[in-house]
């Protein structure tokens, strides 16, 4: 009989690609990790891996018996959804993994309401970033990610995760209060900030990506002096006259600007979402999570 808890160690090695990247993931010891595989391939009764340098891969046998736990995982996780439907009460616990953004500007109220309604529901909240969250909740770390895409700059799908739209969050351009200086006074547009210092986030971050084409379409390339994937430090930057920056609306929830908000043209927007498992979207409780994280984004940024 093959044992769930090490097909599902297997499934992670497929993942992870190293013993002790499983480890990791799972809080094991990679000696652990290493045993348990053993004793599944003896229950499997085939070759399970082959050393490749100094990592192993999965071999053929391997790769079906995958391809198979994914199955069974899923049909866990629609069980266990039935099963918390059958209950009076919504409890659990989810893990929820969120951006900085929408963790300081959704977050709080939805977790008051979820609160008050359903006090016997638990949310663990690990601040990602989204593509990778997006990756780690396919890989089972997190039940459901609050996710962003900019514009033309599609987030990554992952089989057996779903997607529902939060808010369309508006990026404008922000530039230091008037009476900062002449360079930054002058500018009021984007062709205008050609020649302002620049705070974007680090390279690979969608963001950064479309920040860059959005100001070689202006006319120039961005004098980016600051990098950092903080939109706190990125406010405080232009709000202390220092830097130009392309920000979302939902950096100012809960504060009035100091910055000068300028539109851009075309009216770009990032799409805000959330994202779980299929198998599980019908479970109360990650309806109950996903209906406060929707109420809360209403309220913030109404559509």
């Amino acid at each position: 009989m093959l044992e769930i808890r090490r097909l599902r160690l297997l499934r992670e090695l497929s993942i992870r690609g190293t013993l002790a990247g499983v480890a990791e993931a799972l809080a094991y010891s990679p000696s652990s990790v290493s045993q348990q595989l053993a004793l599944l391939e003896g229950e499997a009764g085939v070759p399970l891996t082959r050393k490749s340098g100094r990592g192993v891969v999965l071999t053929p046998a391997a790769e079906v018996l995958v391809a198979h736990t994914e199955n069974l995982l899923a049909e866990l996780e629609r069980t266990e959804a039935a099963l918390a439907a059958s209950a009076s009460e919504v409890q659990g616990t989810v893990r929820l993994a969120v951006f900085q953004t929408a963790a300081l500007a959704l977050l709080p109220a939805a977790l008051r309401a979820l609160g008050e309604r359903h006090p016997l529901l638990r949310v663990e909240m690990v601040q990602h970033e989204p593509e990778t969250a997006l990756r780690e909740t396919w890989a089972r770390s997190f039940d459901i990610v609050v996710a962003e895409q900019y514009p033309h700059h599609a987030a990554p799908h992952y089989p057996g995760l779903d997607r529902q739209r939060l808010i369309q969050d508006a990026i404008r351009l922000a530039l230091p209060p008037a009476g900062t200086g002449q360079a930054f006074d002058a500018a009021d547009g984007l062709s205008g900030a050609a020649a302002l210092p620049w705070v974007m986030e680090p390279h690979g971050a969608a963001s950064r990506h479309w920040a860059e084409q959005s100001c070689r379409a202006a006319g120039f390339e961005p004098d980016v002096r600051y990098e950092t994937a903080d939109l706190q430090a990125h406010v405080r930057l232009v709000e202390s006259g220092n830097a130009a920056a392309f920000l979302p609306d939902l950096v100012w929830v809960g504060r009035t600007p100091a910055a000068r908000l300028v539109a851009l043209d075309g009216a770009p927007h990032r799409t805000v979402f959330t994202s779980m498992r299929s198998a599980a979207a019908q479970n109360p409780v990650m309806l109950a999570v996903r209906r406060a994280l929707e109420e809360a984004a209403q309220a913030v940024l109404p559509a």
